[in-house]
Parts: C-alpha cells; sequence; structure tokens
C-alpha cells in the first residue's frame, strides 16, 4: 500500500518563484505516478523524502538527477504509561498568549540565524528567501491551525525566550516540530524545559508518544533527546530534484 502523497507547495512558489511539489515517504512503486504529476504540473523542483531503508529507490533518484540536501533523523518516546521528567531550573513553559506571536518571530530570527536546512543546500534557490523558510514557519505556526495545534513558549525572568509548536499526527501520536531559543538565553536548560512542556501537553491530550526529529548533525538536541528517555525510531533523505535548467 502507498502512503507517498505527492502535492503542490503553494508557500514555496510564493517564496521562491518557481512551481515546487513535495512528497514524502517515495518508493519505487510510486515513482512513475510522481514523475507525471511533475511533469503534468510543469513543476520546477520536486522537494522528495525517502525513508534511508529504500535504497532500491534512493539509487534511482541519483540516476535521475536528485541531490542529496539532508537526512533527517527520528526520536520516540512513550508518554502515556511513563513519568515525565521534572522541570528544573527557573524556565516557565506556558501557551502562547494573543499578540506574543511578534516576539516568536523575532526568537526564529536569532534561533535560526546560520541555520542549514535542505534549502541552503541547495545552491540554486535564493539565500535570503532560504533564511527566510523557518522564520515564517514559526510566525505561522502561531496563527494558524494548519500548521500547529499549540505553541508553548518558555520565559525566563520576565522575557519570552523560546516557544515549541506541537502537532496532533495521530489518536496516539504527537509531534515537537518546531522549536527555538533566543541566543542570550541558550545553555540555560531553555530547551530541556520546552521538551518536558510538549510531553505534559501531549499526555494531557491522551497521546501515548511523542515525536521529534533533527538533522543527522544536529548532535547537541540528540543529547537532551536521549537524556530524556527518547530512542531512535526511523530516518529520512531529502532530495531536490530539478525540472529545468
Amino acid at each position: 500500500m502507498m502512503n507517498a502523497e505527492i502535492f503542490l507547495s503553494d508557500i514555496d512558489e510564493k517564496r521562491f518563484g518557481i512551481k515546487v511539489a513535495k512528497v514524502k515517504d517515495i518508493t519505487s512503486d510510486y515513482w512513475s505516478t510522481v514523475m507525471r504529476f511533475c511533469l503534468t504540473n510543469k513543476v520546477a523542483l520536486l522537494i522528495a523524502r525517502c525513508s534511508t531503508a529504500e535504497v532500491t529507490t534512493i539509487q534511482a533518484m541519483e540516476k535521475e538527477g536528485f541531490i542529496l540536501t539532508d537526512t533527517l533523523v527520528y526520536y520516540k518516546k512513550e508518554i502515556h504509561n511513563k513519568a515525565i521528567p521534572y522541570n528544573e531550573g527557573q524556565v516557565r513553559i506556558r501557551p502562547i498568549r494573543q499578540g506574543e506571536e511578534n516576539r516568536i518571530k523575532e526568537i526564529a530570527q536569532g534561533a535560526f540565524r546560520g541555520y542549514y536546512g535542505h534549502y541552503h543546500a541547495d545552491e540554486r534557490l535564493n539565500r535570503l528567501a532560504c533564511n527566510e523558510v523557518y522564520i515564517d514557519w514559526a510566525f505561522r505556526s502561531c496563527l494558524s491551525k494548519d500548521m500547529a495545534d499549540m505553541v508553548l513558549v518558555a520565559e525566563l525572568g520576565n522575557s519570552v525566550v523560546g516557544f515549541a509548536t506541537l502537532q496532533i499526527k495521530s489518536p496516539d501520536t504527537g509531534e515537537g516540530v518546531l522549536f527555538g531559543v533566543a541566543p542570550e538565553a541558550q545553555r540555560h536548560g531553555v530547551y530541556r524545559a520546552m521538551m518536558i512542556g510538549g510531553m505534559i501537553y501531549l499526555k494531557e491530550k491522551g497521546l501515548k508518544q511523542m515525536v521529534v526529529s533533527t538533522q543527522i548533525m544536529n548532535i547537541a538536541v540528540q543529547k537532551v533527546w536521549t537524556r530524556l528517555g527518547f530512542e531512535p525510531s526511523h530516518s529520512y533523505y531529502t532530495s531536490h530534484k530539478w525540472f529545468v535548467d
């Protein structure tokens, strides 16, 4: 049974000025459908995610001119019948309040400065537009339930210094999607506190597990996850395919 679903990304088209399609869980069985969709819709750039276990598919993608742009690793933790670690320190976690979305945008600007995602790994994409991806993602998550079911903020003293966006992916699973910590508040336990806050929120919603993901070279957050009891689950390659010169 095919799990892949290909779609046009309107936000990426507005951001980069080209027609962009995205597909996750691409497999060799779904290959011809994806290529036909891109040609029919005159797609300029295809962004494809493929399980790292799909070696045959990955090799076929390489032959078709796909370029590897990142590797994502996923971790998960059972939360419904497990004790959640205590939030030590002075960081307080709470839901976002109306009017704080601009502060979240400011935090994202600092937190993701120099961040090298799969957009940045493609030299054909505009650098300034790439820089705006995560900032815009954080801001829109505060305004739309399509982007996040909940945005938590971290307070240190009297200042909001971090944010975490959460999505309910299924009746059993919630995901910690996007996290950001203001540069001046880093190394104060803010990220750990937000992870704990995320687990508490999802557990209160009756979910059984929490998943998180990051680029494979982001070792710092993976250390936090393992110390909180998360375990490796699965992984994906992200690849780009250009259909125009």
